[in-house]
């Protein structure tokens, strides 16, 4: 799995580094003294491009006309850390510090698949998606959650692991009002996104790697909610930004002492 996140976020940067290449189109032209060089530059909305008298540009003037799309994507690949809210404080109350966790081993990552949206204008747009995300707790203690059980319940050991991590496996659904501004002189513009966002849980499972017990993948019921729900804000220029993920509910379901534990996300997010 890391090698195609790794491989799909290459490909972003190249492509967005081919992009910026690519957006200046020079026309030549040829008269018998010499050869002439004419910018072309493209402007949206209300934008007008300054001329020129001895170096005159040729202007279009254009605007994405209001209109409905719906497809198949790979975009918004977000990639970066997760953090446990305790009531209203990062750090966690002795009853959950079985969920201790590893800060920056603590992961979340997802992309979209399928859009659908409508653009009112080139500088405004919403659409709602659907896609997969990964939230992968990387526990401090030695134990084990027990799968299957009543609540959400920790049993210690003393086995050495050099991973014991706790993930949970959802359908992500965002509803975004995507705010931009007009393209700039390399083709790119800036994005400010807000929203909420839907999660239905697909899967959960342990994940333990120690020498005493080898690799153990155990699925089950360890209490994650099977329904969340909470607010994004994204922030970018060109095919890079920055996101920020908050969900309102319980992280777990039916486990008292998790009451008002919930989770935070952020890190960057690749493909707008």
């Amino acid at each position: 799995m890391k090698r195609v996140i790794y491989t799909f976020l290459i490909i972003f940067i190249a492509a967005g580094a081919f992009a910026q290449s690519s957006t200046d189109s020079v026309k030549t032209t040829t008269d018998s003294v010499k050869v002439k060089r004419k910018r072309i530059r493209v402007t949206f909305g209300n934008d007008v491009a300054k001329t020129n008298k001895s170096e005159p540009d040729t202007v279009y003037h254009a605007s994405k006309a209001p209109g409905f799309s719906f497809g198949l994507t790979f975009t918004r690949f977000d990639i970066g850390l997760t953090a446990l809210n305790d009531n209203g404080s990062f750090t966690l109350s002795p009853v959950n510090q079985v969920l201790n966790y590893r800060s920056w081993r603590t992961s979340y990552i997802g992309f979209d698949v399928l859009q659908i949206g409508y653009r009112f204008s080139s500088s405004f747009r919403i659409y709602a998606a659907g896609g997969f995300d990964w939230t992968n707790i990387r526990l401090r203690k030695s134990g084990t959650f027990l799968r299957d059980a009543p609540v959400l319940t920790f049993v210690p050991d003393n086995v050495n692991y050099d991973v014991n991590r706790l993930s949970a496996t959802y359908i992500r659904v965002p509803l975004s009002f995507d705010f931009r501004t007009h393209d700039d002189a390399d083709g790119r513009r800036f994005h400010i996104v807000v929203g909420p966002e839907l999660g239905v849980l697909i899967g959960s499972r342990i994940k333990q790697k120690s020498g005493q017990n080898g690799d153990l993948k155990l699925g089950g019921d360890y209490h994650f909610t099977k329904f969340r729900y909470g607010a994004v804000a994204r922030v970018g220029y060109g095919a890079i930004g920055l996101f920020a993920k908050y969900y309102a509910n319980n992280m777990f379901d039916n486990s008292p002492a998790q009451d008002g534990l919930r989770q935070f996300a952020f890190g960057l997010s690749v493909g707008w």
